[in-house]
């Protein structure tokens, strides 16, 4: 039977279950990825293992997210980092070297692999056919102990493309009018696979472009072939023997089907306040910018900051605009520069910061009251540029550079009257300097490193086991498209503080109710009830493991995000959703729910789970693996992996 890629893919990685959608299924990793938010916390989870390295074939470690150093916090957690990558067999990349999925996809990603990262955007691996998946920081901490990665199988979700983008359109606009078509929960519980005879005009870093973006959409994960276009960047890197030939095999079968032609495609931009909140450029054409920021964490390969810099040779950014590069990797910078585009960018009043994160998690550059900022980043939420309120455009390089020149918002196309279309290509040959990256020493000298730990480095919370009976009280209702950034924030004040679970739980749901800290202590054991969507977004553990540190021990939702369902499992939060969603409406903040039975309803692998509101009954269900029920019973991921050590 002809089969897709995706399918191959899994088929040869595949330890337990069957490829059927929905049911859980059991998959190799062949790579590791973290980056320094979330690999702090990983890495404590990891050492709290008991192994001397790392069993994986290969596990990374960036340093791109706390890049500020306005105490000791960060670059503490930069010198526990570095030792326990030393340590334990861990390729480290020093801060400013590059976010971890260019920096990935430069240097280590190969072709048919499996790669697994506690972040959600680690799907960008896409633009090499790497079935990349993001996942909660202690499921990558068991995987670079060897474990393999569980999850529900995805349906695959085929996306047939013809054409050929035209000038000024490019790769960010492909995933835009994905969005726009499929909104953030159009690919819950799917691989995206790309095919057809359009997907070979796309470069490996326009693909990587959609792929970081698909977790904007809920997929699983994104996949492209591998194809003559990924043979030339990987030969661009030097790096050719890694390239394999991959594709879905002729008249192979798809769960769901959609059809874009790239040709008919137009400028798109995502406004305020979500990706999925997209028009046509010309729509909102005219309104005044006041920020611009090229880079981050998607659109910041040299072909995407190359035209930016063509676009501004030789002119100057608007007066009044605030106009901003981040560079995915050193190396994107050093190819840039090789081709005169820093001069370009400085003289035209650009301000180029170091490779990193920065404002796609609030790292600085936030905006200012009521302004307007265009981004190339893959999120636009409430509030997570750092400032409240926010009014965050997404947007192409393109239209970023068109709109910095204007001083409003502006289609590409229109440029076309003042310049020639840049029609920047990625080099047949790039600048490589691999001397920000760490590699592993030999296990004997690897036994001598001693790992260096700081005050804010603190040791991971004990947890107890479930409750045979759980009275708890409501502490917090929420509604639809609660992210995790609504949950637990990012932000340069709360991001160092990823490695000190009692410091960073005094910050959950500050952007909601800064008051639930304080409740969710008080309230004993604790219940979060929320709508539809519940936790899309980041990867990041935190938003489980803080709640759980407060108290709460159940959450009632009318659906959940894939990762933020499996985080709260991992921490012993029980995932559970209503029924009969209707039910949402008939439960208030402050209700006594009880659950009589609930770890016997575990055990037995109930799904119908009996509930009392305020002593009237009512239904939720608890759709788990047994692997999970162990979990939960457990109080959590970690006690079930040091049980069975023990």
């Amino acid at each position: 039977m002809a089969k897709n890629l995706t399918t191959k893919i899994l088929e040869a990685h595949l330890v337990e279950g069957e490829l059927v959608p929905g049911r859980e299924i059991t998959i190799r990793i062949d790579h590791t990825l973290l980056q320094d938010a979330t690999g702090t916390m990983a890495m404590l989870e990891f050492i709290a293992m008991g192994l001397p390295r790392v069993k994986v074939d290969l596990a990374a470690q960036y340093i791109d997210h706390n890049l500020l150093q306005t105490d000791f916090k960060n670059a503490d957690d930069h010198a526990f980092l570095t030792s326990a990558a030393q340590r334990f067999g861990v390729h480290l990349s020093k801060p400013g070297n590059g976010i971890s999925h260019q920096v990935h996809l430069e240097r280590f990603g190969k072709p048919g692999l499996t790669l697994l990262g506690a972040d959600s955007h680690t799907p960008t691996a896409a633009g090499l056919s790497m079935l990349a998946i993001g996942a909660g920081g202690l499921d990558v901490a068991l995987a670079m102990a060897g474990h393999p990665f569980s999850l529900p199988c995805p349906k695959v979700f085929g996306i047939k493309l013809t054409g050929k983008l035209q000038p000024w359109v490019s790769g960010k606009d492909v995933v835009l009018e994905m969005l726009r078509r499929h909104t953030v929960k159009g690919g819950v519980g799917k691989v995206i696979e790309y095919f057809g005879p359009g997907v070979t005009t796309l470069s490996a870093t326009d693909r990587a472009t959609i792929g970081n973006m698909g977790a904007e959409l809920g997929a699983t994960s994104t996949l492209f072939p591998s194809d003559e276009r990924t043979r030339e960047f990987l030969v661009a890197q030097s790096r050719g023997d890694a390239w394999v030939p991959l594709t879905a095999d002729e008249g192979a079968k798809y769960d769901e089907y959609d059809e874009i032609d790239l040709s008919a495609l137009e400028p798109l931009i995502a406004c305020p306040s979500s990706p999925d909140n997209v028009v046509k450029v010309r729509e909102v054409a005219g309104t005044r910018v006041d920020q611009v920021i090229v880079g981050s964490s998607v659109n910041s390969s040299f072909r995407d900051l190359m035209t930016v810099c063509r676009m501004l040779e030789g002119r100057r950014i608007a007066a009044g605009v605030s106009f901003h590069a981040n560079p995915g990797s050193r190396q994107v910078l050093e190819n840039v520069a090789q081709q005169g585009g820093v001069l370009m960018l400085l003289m035209a009043g650009v301000n180029i910061h170091q490779s990193g994160c920065l404002g796609c998690i609030g790292m600085g550059q936030a905006p200012g009251t009521g302004q307007v900022s265009l981004r190339t980043f893959p999120r636009n939420f409430p509030g997570r540029s750092g400032t409240k309120g926010d009014k965050v455009y997404l947007c192409s390089p393109e239209t970023a550079a068109a709109s910095g020149l204007n001083g409003v918002i502006t289609d590409p196309r229109d440029m076309g009257k003042l310049m020639a279309w840049p029609g920047v290509e990625n080099p047949d040959r790039y600048l490589v300097d691999d001397s920000s990256l760490i590699y592993p020493l030999p296990p004997e000298e690897a036994a001598r490193i001693e790992v260096v730990t700081g005050p804010n480095i603190v040791p991971f919370p004990e947890f107890e086991a479930m409750p045979e009976h759980l009275e708890a009280t409501v502490v917090l209702k929420v509604g639809d498209n609660i992210t995790t950034d609504h949950i637990m924030p990012a932000g340069n004040k709360i991001l160092p503080l990823r490695s000190n679970i009692p410091a960073i739980s005094r910050f959950v749901f500050e952007q909601v109710d800064a008051s639930f800290p304080d409740r969710a202590q008080a309230a004993g054991p604790g219940i979060i009830v929320g709508g539809e969507n519940y936790g899309q977004g980041s990867s990041r553990e935190h938003a489980a493991l803080a709640p759980r540190y407060l108290g709460i021990r159940a959450k009632i939702v009318r659906s959940f995000a894939r990762i933020h369902k499996a985080n709260l499992v991992n921490f012993g939060i029980v995932p559970l959703t209503f029924n009969n969603p209707a039910d949402y409406e008939r439960i208030n903040q402050g209700d006594t729910i009880v659950i009589p039975d609930l770890a016997r309803l575990v055990r037995e692998g109930s799904v119908e789970i009996p509930l009392l509101v305020n002593g009237v009954g009512m239904v939720a269900l608890l759709d788990v693996s047994e692997r999970q029920r162990q979990e939960l019973l457990a109080g959590g991921t970690l006690n079930t992996v040091r049980k069975g050590a023990a």
